[in-house]
Formats: structure tokens, C-alpha cells, sequence
């Protein structure tokens, strides 16, 4: 008993020199209790740092009297289509003079052109619109953003103005408007022009601007009709262009806006659960108008290997590539741009006030190795056409 009596009193006095030797921070519950309070601070933390992300990426939509005060100024009008769309459009030049319609690629508007009419409008008729989820058309009226919706939309702005023939000129997305005009609509569409044109089955980007990756992001998707940082806008126009520098703080304004139209940044997303047909040989082989392809080999989104694609399958093709412009060439360098187009239109007789058909008669398919570029060997303005 006695030796039981001692095991007990030393397994005491182990206890009380524990707890007096053992810092405070050190104990068993101590320890648990600083946890909590370090996991209380986190998940504060983590809620605040969320709350300011949201409050330094909140941007609403802009009330479209608003835009429209500042972005739809004449010469813009609006005409109701047959399915109910309004759609915002510019109609400028002599109204007897060759027509060209221009389209406008995805997260654009019309005011991509700008620099193109301004050298065009004295001598052709040009027309320009936002299309459905774009601009200052806003959504479209049934959501549906189907090749059908898209394509229909361009020819019933020009049956609505009266314009049975014309050229039709697109960029990425309105490339593939432009090329599904052209297969629908063949005799009404004397000319096609394709500027980093979207629809090719070699289409691989390089790299895709944060802004498309976002609006296909699942954690994004929910959000994106009020979380809109412009600084967003702006790198995924710096990373869209050749030279960042053409990227001014009122062009990032301009696109920044524009996408705050109610609708457009929802229909940035819904955009993406349309499946889309890719071009076919098959399809093209019925394509005889004369065609320009046009590109800049700095194009990350659509790489220049879509423009031999393209080349391949247009007989009466063009290919003129520029070296160090990006995706949208036309608004990179409308100077030059528009000269090598008005070169095109001269050298295939679309400059006159009446053109032969729309439908010419084919040549062999071009080699690619043709494709060339500005300064080699030739002006871009006098690229060669395929063999």
C-alpha cells in the first residue's frame, strides 16, 4: 500500500511540474483555441479579400440611352427585322455607288471599322451593324445565337436597306458570319473577304485572351453580368494585337462599355453553348466569287496556318499576311489595311458601280507557298493570286 501511496504522489507532483514548467501557448487546450482563432482570422480574411475582388471588378449594366447618347450618334440607325431583332447599323456613302457590308468579330461592334469607312465611304456604300449580343444591338430576341441567327441577321440588313449585291467583309467571328453569308447566299454576295477568320478546322489557338477564358469559366459564368474589370478588357486587347501600343485608354473604354450593354456579357456566355459547323472543303468547293484572305501573323487566338487552310479551299483567292499586326489588323493599321482592300476591289473589277455576277468562273486552288506578305518580293497591295 505504502509503495502505491508513492506511485500516486510522484504521478502528482509530475502533473503540477508540468503545468508549471509548460509555457501557457503550450498547452493541450491553449493550442486548440489558438487554432480556432487563426481559422476564424482566415475564413475573415478570405471573405474580405473576396468581397473586394467583387467590389473592384463590379461593373453593371449601362442603361442603353446612355451608350447610345455616346456610341450611337448619326450616321447610326436602328432597323427591326422581320423575327423582331433591332439592330444597331451604319449605312454610309452614295447610295448607287458598290456596296460593302463589314462584321464585326466576337466582343466588337461596329466602331471596328471605323478607320476602314472613313477611307471607304466616299466611294462605296458601306454598311456596318452590331450584331445580336454585340454593341448597341444588345441580345438576341429569342437568345438564340445559332449560325443560322448570326448569318440571317447580316442578309436581312441588307434586304431591309434595299442591297441585293454586295462584298462582305468579316473579322474572326464575322469571318465565319461572312463565309456562311457567302454559302447561303451566293448570289447576292459578288465578293468575300476573310480577316483572321474564325471556322477553320485547323483552328488551334496559341493562346486564348483571359477575357474569352473567363466568360467559359464555370466559377466566372454566374457572375458575369456584373463582374466586368476593365483592366480585364484591356490585356485581352493587348494580347490580341500585334503592338499593345495601338491599345489606347478610349478603345479599351469603348469595348469595356459596349460590353456592359443589358445582355451583351450574358450573351458573351451563352454564345459558347451554340454549337458551331466547321468549314468543309465540300462546302467551299461551291465558293467561286473572288475572295481576299487577310492576316497577321502575330495572331495567337487564330493562327496564320487557318489562312492557308482558307487559301486552300477558295479558287479566286488573294492572300496578303502582315507580319507584325495581330487579330484585328484592320483596327491595328486601317491605313494600310483598307489600301490593300481597295487594291483588291480594283484588281477584281468590285470597285464598279455594277459587277459582272456574283458567281466567277473558278481557277485552280492556290498553293500556299503563294500566301505572302507585305514586302516579299512584292507590296501587299499586289499580293499574287494562286497558280
Amino acid at each position: 500500500m505504502a509503495h502505491a501511496k508513492g506511485r500516486f504522489s510522484l504521478a502528482r507532483q509530475a502533473a503540477r511540474c508540468t503545468d508549471i514548467d509548460l509555457p501557457a501557448y503550450l498547452r493541450p487546450a491553449a493550442q486548440g483555441q489558438m487554432m480556432l482563432k487563426f481559422l476564424k482570422w482566415l475564413f475573415i480574411l478570405i471573405i474580405v479579400a473576396i468581397i473586394g475582388v467583387l467590389i473592384w471588378g463590379y461593373a453593371p449594366d449601362i442603361e442603353p440611352s446612355e451608350l447610345q447618347a455616346e456610341y450611337g450618334k448619326p450616321p447610326s440607325q436602328f432597323i427591326a427585322l422581320p423575327n423582331g431583332q433591332s439592330v444597331h447599323v451604319r449605312d454610309e456613302g452614295p447610295r448607287d455607288a458598290p456596296a460593302i457590308l463589314l462584321i464585326h468579330g466576337s466582343n466588337a461592334s461596329l466602331h471596328t471599322w471605323d478607320g476602314w469607312v472613313e477611307a471607304l465611304k466616299a466611294d462605296y456604300r458601306v454598311v456596318r451593324y452590331d450584331q445580336p449580343g454585340h454593341g448597341l444591338t444588345g441580345a438576341q430576341v429569342k437568345r438564340d445565337y445559332s449560325t443560322e441567327a448570326f448569318r440571317d441577321t447580316g442578309a436581312e440588313v441588307m434586304r431591309k436597306l434595299g442591297i441585293d449585291r454586295y462584298v462582305v467583309a468579316g473579322n474572326s467571328m464575322g469571318g465565319w458570319v461572312a463565309w456562311n453569308l457567302a454559302l447561303t447566299y451566293p448570289k447576292n454576295v459578288t465578293g468575300l473577304v476573310l480577316i483572321d477568320s474564325s471556322g477553320a478546322p485547323e483552328a488551334k489557338p496559341q493562346s486564348v485572351p483571359i477575357g474569352f477564358q473567363l466568360a467559359q469559366s464555370a466559377l466566372v459564368r454566374p457572375l458575369i453580368s456584373i463582374f466586368t474589370p476593365r483592366v480585364i478588357i484591356e490585356q485581352s486587347l493587348q494580347q490580341s494585337v500585334g503592338d499593345p501600343k495601338v491599345i489606347t485608354p478610349e478603345k479599351v473604354d469603348l469595348y469595356w462599355k459596349l460590353l456592359r450593354h443589358p445582355g451583351n456579357r450574358q450573351a458573351t456566355v451563352e454564345r459558347g453553348d451554340f454549337p458551331r459547323q466547321e468549314a468543309s472543303a465540300l462546302a467551299f468547293a461551291g465558293l467561286t466569287m473572288p475572295s481576299l484572305i487577310m492576316w497577321g501573323r502575330k495572331d495567337t487566338l487564330i493562327p496564320v496556318e487557318n489562312a492557308v487552310w482558307f487559301a486552300r479551299q477558295l479558287p479566286n483567292e488573294t492572300s496578303i499576311l502582315y507580319d507584325d499586326l495581330g487579330h484585328i489588323p484592320m483596327e491595328e493599321d486601317p491605313a494600310r489595311t483598307v489600301a490593300d482592300f481597295r487594291a483588291w476591289l480594283s484588281k477584281t473589277g468590285l470597285d464598279l458601280p455594277e459587277t459582272a455576277t456574283s458567281q466567277s468562273t473558278p481557277n485552280p486552288a492556290p498553293d500556299p507557298a503563294t500566301v505572302t506578305s507585305p514586302g516579299e518580293e512584292e507590296t501587299s497591295a499586289e499580293a499574287q493570286d494562286g497558280p
